[in-house]
């Protein structure tokens, strides 16, 4: 953003002020730019071309195809709040001016899910295209547009797609993005027309990055390479229900349980917690110690989670394929979380409910997030809405916030709607309940920017599209795959299908349209009946005092003893699921007797009171558990809840493992006078992470060693750091290796992607062995420099010099120049050439860094991947408190700005105070949008 201190403050900036900014800040580009002609571009770029795209604020436009006049009222941070007379209206100048603001984004968007990103960026993306394409997201978007939609809900997006075209109507690249005038520099790509698919095919991507325990499902396969049953159910604990409550305590699901208990059924799905036991039987390989375990590979389960060099090879390939996708669907899953609370207005100051939210995604820039407010003039059957919020750039509609009635947040639910499927091939089919079924097949044709087409043939079984054939290893399946003895022959070996909620035809647009216009707790609840996926937590307040949580989402049922927690045989029919759990029957609560609920990822419902299994792989409720003490503090204490107690409760820092470990770690007898002087920074420590501790850097230094010695350098090299070697035994050793029958192995995993993570699953390992202190992954191996650790004191030793070390060689050796932001920081990155365009490029569209507080599994969930390093991964990727007692009193922040034009005063004007915890006014009534309103535009008919 331009360097005026005043809109960096975030007053109000003055005109002159405004203009002298951008003016100094895009000369001194042009000047940077001039002095790299050599790269061609200081001849094509000048100020104009930099201005070119910025959107009209002010004044009047004609828009063929309104019915009425519509005014778009912008606040000092660009802010758009819409006023129309009819609903198609709204809708066409949302689509108007999010284009205005968003466009390059919103084309960048539709040609990843429609796998089309290569027509942009050529060859380079062929691989994601290929992936994208299998997965067949535009095709799902087309089906659901067709035959699933309401006819309203076509009209909405037929409006939106209309105001969109018509800003693009008679614009060449340069004038709609900074972005289309590089790509021209080798590229003769043009933006093509927006349609109404194009915006239901968000919903996909947005399902992806919230698609449930996939992950976990290769993770705990691919470790079967190393670590024998008993080790991996040591690294998937029991989700800790006596601890960490679960969503729904007094609502619906108790009805349910009444009668699971008195029938003893067991529904149709398994009941228990997570089975990571059950990933196959003891094989050979490095158990926990480092030392070879006993036996030579055995028979697995008829699951087929067995530890064949086929298998880790297939498995190792999908998840490298899964964390190429595009960043733009965020860190693909992986400790992604989300933040959502409600507290009645018999706990709060002003008496009536307050409603928290923050979603926690990965940084991205511009913010997946665009605020706006869509505003009928009169309310009527022909003009319904009244509503504000976080809405998607390329989506008509408010995804999270509220309208005259009711607030909603949403968190991602976790629960299991994907499942890997093994398949035995045969010749152009399958094997399924012994018999062989032809392939559904397609041919897509891949268009390459500066390069020929390329056309590759889509195949799916009866589970879903073969993931395994957009990767050669994943073509050749192992030939040491244990399975049980009943398994079909492996011949050239098993491929792998993907069955997921999200690849059938859903309504969840329908949804986003009628929450927006619902008026109470039923119409909310009707509404949320339509949310196929992704299934969310989703959290309720009224302006009449009400609270509420809903579980939507269409959630796949499974036969007794399959829990979707590895990849299951696909020829046998025994592991097809069984059906979906009937809406009327998912959980729910409504003004539960303790006055508040709270949603951060744990369990929904206690497994022993609800007859279906949602999920195996919960969140374990370090963040939710938080929350609801801070909220019990204040209600025990005789006190009211505030808009800024919400807040400053999202600003909580707290570490829950520095709580467990650190007086552990202070009794540590330390020798070395330097680590003894870094160990006497955790005295007195309060645990929580600010950015500038230096008890939380170094405190973090040693959980990320524990981790390594303790874990990490146990796990396979497909779950490693990519580059990290060790010296190790080989796989399949059957005894004890010498030291020169080790090899070496380099870790496969992108740094954010690696583990240990270091999440709150890590904290719920680290906890059920912390007090067995000569526990086996305790030790550790000796080294060049240090003996063997064998119990865990020696091992925290070890941490403990090893971050001594660590923080020196990052910070430097003064102990008081140390602190936790200089380590953890955030980088904003475009999305595309931000990450991979020349330097230049990057320069000029990127931002950062920020020194944050937080980190992982806090309440303010700043995560960063203790495998990879301390650099932020994911955040809070917006933040609101909803006052229902006066709406006007809400706050809302995006971690970016409104714009995604580069120099643009609205680029990254939120995120100084979103660093520092700061939240805008949210303004909503007329009169309150009229007194902040800077900039009004008129569209005319």
């Amino acid at each position: 953003m331009p360097p005026n201190t005043t809109a960096s403050s975030g007053q109000k900036p003055g005109k002159s002020g405004r203009k002298k900014g951008r003016r100094a800040r895009l000369l001194v580009i042009v000047l940077v730019v001039a002095l790299v002609g050599g790269f061609g571009y200081g001849g094509y770029w000048s100020v104009s071309t930099l201005r070119a795209s910025f959107p009209q604020t002010k004044g009047s436009l004609t828009l063929e195809g309104l019915s009425g006049p519509v005014q778009v009222k912008r606040d000092g941070y660009g802010i758009p709040q819409i006023y129309a007379s009819s609903d198609e209206d709204l809708f066409m100048a949302q689509g108007y001016v999010q284009a205005q603001d968003r466009f390059y984004e919103m084309d960048v968007r539709r040609h990843m899910t429609s796998g089309r990103l290569s027509e942009m960026f050529g060859k380079s993306q062929v691989k994601n295209d290929e992936f994208l394409r299998t997965l067949g997201w535009d095709r799902v978007a087309r089906k659901e547009y067709d035959t699933k939609l309401s006819a309203a809900t076509k009209k909405y997006l037929q409006a939106y797609a209309k105001g969109v075209n018509a800003y693009l109507k008679g614009k060449d690249g340069k004038n709609i993005s900074l972005e289309y005038a590089a790509l021209a520099l080798t590229n003769d790509y043009r933006p093509a027309a927006w349609t109404p698919v194009d915006s239901v095919s968000w919903l996909k991507a947005m399902a992806w990055d919230l698609r449930g325990n996939m992950q976990e499902e290769i993770d705990r396969s691919l470790m079967t390479s190393r670590l024998g049953p008993k080790q991996i159910a040591d690294l998937y604990p029991e989700y800790p229900y006596g601890r960490n409550k679960p969503i729904v305590q007094e609502g619906q699901y108790n009805a349910l349980a009444k009668a699971f208990e008195q029938t003893g059924a067991t529904g149709t799905q398994s009941t228990t917690g997570t089975s990571a036991s059950t990933s196959g039987t003891s094989t050979s390989g490095t158990g926990a110690s480092g030392t070879s375990t006993s036996g030579a590979s055995t028979s697995g389960t008829t699951s087929g989670g067995s530890a064949s060099s086929g298998l880790q090879s297939q498995l190792a390939s999908l998840s490298e394929a899964l964390d190429h996708v595009p960043t733009a669907v965020g860190v693909n899953g992986n400790g992604i979380g989300s933040n959502s609370w409600v507290v009645a207005g018999s706990h709060t100051i002003t008496g009536k409910p307050l409603l928290a939210n923050d979603p926690h995604l990965s940084a991205s820039l511009p913010s997946v997030w665009y605020q706006m407010g869509l505003h009928c003039t009169t309310l009527s059957r022909s003009c319904q809405y009244d509503v504000t919020g976080y809405t998607f750039a390329g989506m008509p509609g408010v995804v999270i916030g509220h309208n005259q009635n009711i607030a909603w947040g949403m968190t991602n639910s976790g629960v299991d709607v994907t499942d890997l499927y093994l398949e035995k091939l045969s010749g152009d089919g399958y094997l399924y309940d012994g018999k062989v079924k032809p392939f559904t097949t397609r041919t897509e044709t891949i268009k390459v920017a500066g390069g020929d087409s390329k056309k590759i043939v889509v195949r799916e079984t009866n589970n879903g599209p073969l993931l395994s054939d957009r990767d050669d290893e994943l073509v050749k399946v192992g030939k040491k795959a244990a399975v049980d003895t009943a398994a079909p022959d492996r011949g050239d070996g098993y491929a792998m299908a993907l069955r997921w909620t999200a690849l059938d035809p859903g309504t969840s647009m329908d949804a986003v349209f009628d929450i927006d216009k619902a008026s109470d707790w039923d119409g909310f609840r009707a509404a949320a009946r339509s949310f196929d996926v992704p299934s969310q937590n989703l959290i309720y307040a009224d302006t009449k005092g009400n609270i509420g949580y809903q579980l939507p989402g269409k959630i796949p049922t499974r036969a007794s003893g399959v829990e979707g927690s590895i990849p299951a045989p696909g020829w046998d029919p025994k592991y097809r699921w069984t059906g979906y759990i009937p809406k009327s029957e998912l959980p729910y609560e409504y003004n539960p007797k303790r006055g508040y609920i709270v949603t951060a990822n744990q369990a929904v419902v206690d497994k022993d009171k609800y007859p279906y299994t949602l999920t195996t792989d919960w969140g374990y409720g370090a963040r939710s558990q938080r929350i609801t003490d801070l909220i019990e503090s204040k209600i025990k204490g005789g006190g009211k809840i505030s808009t800024d107690d919400m807040r400053q409760m999202q600003l909580d820092n707290s570490s829950e493992i520095a709580k467990l470990l650190v007086p552990k770690l202070l009794k540590i007898d330390v020798s070395d006078k330097q680590v003894r002087e870094a160990q006497k920074l955790l005295e007195g420590w309060d645990y929580t992470q600010d950015a500038d501790s230096a008890a939380a850097a170094y405190f973090n230094a040693v959980w990320r060693n524990i981790l390594k010695l303790a874990f990490g350098n146990k796990l396979p090299k497909e779950l490693r750091v990519k580059g990290q070697c060790l010296w190790v035994e080989p796989a399949d050793t059957t005894g004890p290796a010498d030291a020169d029958q080790k090899v070496r192995e380099c870790g496969q995993r992108d740094a954010d992607q690696a583990q240990p993570d270091g999440g709150d699953r890590w904290f719920e390992v680290v906890r059920s062995i912390v007090d067995d202190e000569k526990n086996d992954w305790w030790q550790t191996p000796k080294t060049r420099t240090d003996k063997a650790a064998t119990t865990r004191d020696e091992l925290f030793a070890r941490a403990l010099k090893d971050a001594r070390w660590e923080l020196t060689a990052k910070l430097g050796k003064d102990l008081d120049t140390w602190s936790w932001g200089r380590l953890h920081r955030l980088f904003l990155k475009n999305q595309t050439l931000g990450a991979d365009g020349p330097g230049i490029i990057q320069y000029m569209l990127n931002r950062g860094p920020w020194k944050l507080d937080g980190g992982e599994a806090t309440v303010n969930a700043t995560g960063w991947n203790a495998a990879g390093g301390y650099g932020a991964v994911w955040v809070p990727s917006m933040r609101m408190v909803v006052n229902l007692d006066d709406l006007d009193k809400s706050k809302w922040i995006n971690l970016s700005g409104a714009s995604g034009h580069a120099y643009s005063a609205h680029y990254t004007d939120q995120t100084d105070k979103w660093a520092q915890g700061e939240l805008l006014p949210w303004r909503f009534s007329k009169g309150a949008v009229d007194k902040s309103t800077t900039d009004t535009l008129e569209l005319k008919p």
